[in-house]
């Protein structure tokens, strides 16, 4: 596995609506392996390998949930609001980073009951000794990203962004992987997804695709006295059935599951009482997407140290490559 690729990934800055930096490496790292490759209006990163079969319309969103700057105090605290799903409790005492490469921590105000915390008690810290200080290296509007390091612990991996610089990761492995596909592909690394799957909903229309299959991170229910989920770090990526956003229509769930079983390739079902992907807005597109999603089981999502299996990975890897390689 390409852990210098994929560090390279998590360590990118690219909270949603700012995505530039990561775009430009993944740009960078595919661009030698695709027919074509171009950027549209919203900012997605659109990469087309030429065939004459089916359009197949593969996504991954690039951008990661983040703060913003809403008000700067007297003293030189930064008030913020979130970008994405963040939980006060989580960022508690966590660092973060702008794009400028200056550092902040979270802190709060003194609150009787913890239970009470929410994200207008808080503040970000920047070692700023006022307003006027803090105003040289932050403004409001300024956005952040969660700061912490990409880390191995045996045979998993724990980093900022996984969601879902992980399904980019897997995008860019297929991509190098496929020598020829009866298919036209269309892998789209999209922008926006954690502010309601904006970036997708948008590519899609473009694209016009005839099947549409989303790579993204799905929770897991095998830590202790976790909320029930009969997914798991480690048991192979899973195949999505349903979540809040989208249920999986039968051919392309099928398809993966098929080809999986054909392949001897591990794999999961994945039934998700909350939350979507890029699959939740593509399959509405224009006279509807057949559309499926090929998740992979994360730990501690929306956190700053979210936790996959790297044998999950190389089997997600395995398996789309499989599924592109046939006619579709």
């Amino acid at each position: 596995m390409n852990s210098e690729l994929l560090k390279k990934l998590t360590n990118a800055y690219g909270p949603a609506g700012n995505e530039e930096q990561i775009r430009h490496l993944i740009q960078t790292e595919i661009q030698d392996y695709v027919d074509e490759i171009s950027v549209d209006r919203m900012g997605n990163l659109i990469a087309i390998k030429r065939g004459n079969g089916k359009r197949v319309m593969l996504a991954s969103h690039m951008d990661e949930i983040g703060v913003i700057i809403t008000g700067i105090t007297d003293e030189g605290f930064l008030r913020f609001s979130n970008i994405g799903g963040v939980s006060p409790y989580i960022s508690l005492s966590q660092r973060v980073l702008f794009s400028n490469k200056t550092i902040g921590i979270i802190g709060m105000e003194h609150l009787e009951d913890m239970k009470k915390l929410k994200l207008e008690k808080m503040y970000i810290d920047i070692g700023a000794k006022n307003k006027e200080e803090a105003l040289k290296k932050v403004n409001i509007g300024d956005v952040a990203s969660f700061y912490s390091s990409f880390t191995a612990l045996g045979d998993f991996i724990t980093a900022k962004a996984l969601d879902d610089r992980i399904g980019c990761f897997i995008a860019i492995e297929t991509i190098k992987n496929l020598k020829n596909s009866p298919n036209e592909l269309y892998f789209v690394f999209t922008v926006q997804e954690e502010l309601g799957l904006r970036g997708a909903k948008t590519a899609a229309f473009s694209v016009d695709p005839d099947i549409a299959i989303s790579i993204d991170v799905t929770s897991t229910g095998d830590t202790p006295h976790a909320k029930h989920m009969a997914v798991k770090l480690g048991s192979g990526p899973a195949v999505k059935i349903k979540d809040h956003s989208l249920l999986s229509h039968p051919a392309v769930k099928n398809l993966m599951i098929n080809t999986a079983k054909e392949n001897n390739i591990p794999y999961q079902l994945e039934v998700l009482e909350f939350g979507g992907t890029d699959s939740g807005s593509i399959h509405l597109t224009r006279s509807g997407v057949p559309s499926g999603v090929l998740s992979i089981p994360c730990r501690y999502v929306h956190t700053p140290s979210e936790m996959v299996s790297k044998e999950d990975v190389e089997n997600a890897i395995i398996l789309l490559t499989k599924i592109l390689e046939n006619e579709i």
